[in-house]
Order: structure tokens, then sequence, then C-alpha cells
């Protein structure tokens, strides 16, 4: 009876970090979700291919959590990223493995990163983009809430001033106090308008907040590249 030849997968490596003597443990992202697995010969050829930011087909053997590189190849132009646009792309990688669990099936954040990959390559403004693939990797993962109705149901208010309740959504709040979102910044949001003044940077305030509790208080590291000169 002969063993079932694996499936080949799309993959990204997303964060890789030596393993024993030669090998390397490599977080991939696939269409099928975040996959751990050693990279065998981790020095040759096969490590010089595992790169972030490069497509690639993978045949991953193994049932168990920890999976095996078999066959590794390019699967189209990998990436060129510098400057602010590599670091992005490295906090991109950080947020996925943080939060997407191993082994459960995001087709759609594997396809929205590739295409958030191009874009950064294509050297379009970073903070659109990534404002984008948060909203839609906690969208995606089952913690997105509405910019547009409050944790009540009722419509956001164009004038009103409200806090994000992480767990539940936006709540109004009549008393003014600091670290408030204004109304028209969430419509804004909304509707990606981003011409809105001050719609950009309460975006990333906001997103702060979603993604604080999902990353368990623990600070990330790729967020220190932005602040060095």
């Amino acid at each position: 009876m002969s063993s079932k030849t694996p499936t080949p997968q799309l993959a990204y490596v997303l964060h890789s970090r030596p393993y024993r003597e030669t090998s390397a443990l490599v977080d991939f992202i696939t269409p099928q979700g975040r996959l751990r697995a050693v990279l065998r010969s981790a020095r040759g050829k096969a490590g010089s291919q595992a790169r972030p930011f490069v497509p690639l087909e993978i045949e991953f053997r193994g049932r168990g959590e920890l999976k095996n590189v078999g066959r590794m190849e390019s699967a189209g132009l990998s990436t060129w990223l510098s400057g602010e646009a590599l670091f992005s792309g490295l906090y991109l990688n950080e947020l996925l493995v943080r939060l997407l669990p191993a082994e459960d099936p995001h087709p759609a954040v594997f396809d929205h990163y590739a295409a958030t990959l191009l874009a950064l390559a294509e050297g379009r403004a970073l903070e659109p983009l990534l404002r984008a693939f948060e909203w839609r990797l906690l969208d995606d993962l089952g913690y997105g809430f509405s910019l547009t109705q409050d944790i009540h149901g009722d419509p956001v208010a164009v004038d009103g001033m409200y806090r994000l309740q992480v767990d539940a959504g936006l709540e109004r709040i009549y008393l003014v106090q600091p670290g408030l979102f204004h109304g028209v910044e969430l419509h804004a949001m909304a509707d990606a308008d981003w011409s809105t003044p001050g719609a950009l940077s309460a975006a990333k305030r906001l997103m702060r907040q979603a993604l604080a509790v999902h990353l368990a208080g623990k600070p990330l590291a790729s967020r220190e590249l932005f602040r060095k000169p």
C-alpha cells in the first residue's frame, strides 16, 4: 500500500530560526493557514530559497503540528522590499505568526497578504496598506466590529464621540475625554477615505487598541524598526 503523495501548497516564509545542527524551524503562511515545519540542510540551496517575501510551492510532510519540508520550489518572482516597506513586510509577518492559529485555513488572509506585499513593492503609501491589512486580518479571524454602528445597533453619528470596547464594538461617549474617536473619522475609515483630516492617524490608534488584547500585552518587535533613525 503506497503512501499518499503530499499536495504542494503555495507558501511564504514568515519567520525562521536555527534548529539543531544544520536545520531551521520555519513558520509559513499558506492558504491552509500557518504551518510550522523543519527545513533540513538550511545552510544550503534550500535555505537560500526559504526567505521572506518569496512565493514558494512546498510539499509538507508529516501529520503532527510540526511538519517537514519536502520538495520546495520558487512559485514566482520574489518581492523586493527595502526601507520602510521592508519594515512593513516584517510587521505583517510578525502579526501573522502571533495571531494566526496553527493549521487553521484562512485563504482570504493568504491572498490579501500576497497582494499587500506586491503593493508595498510598488511603493504605494504604507499606512493605508497596513491599516487595511490589520482590519481584514481581525475581521477574518472573527475579531472584527462595525465602524458604522455602535454596540447598541445605532448608527455612528458623524458628530459623535466613541471609544472601543474590544469585545463588543464602538460605544458612544457623551463626556469629552482623551483617546476618543470622532464619528467623522470612523465613517472615513469605513469608506477607506484617507483624505478626511485625522482619519489615518485615528485608524492607526484604533487598530492598535483592537490588536492589543489579542497580542496578550506582548509588544511587537517589528514596530521598533520604525522608531530607529
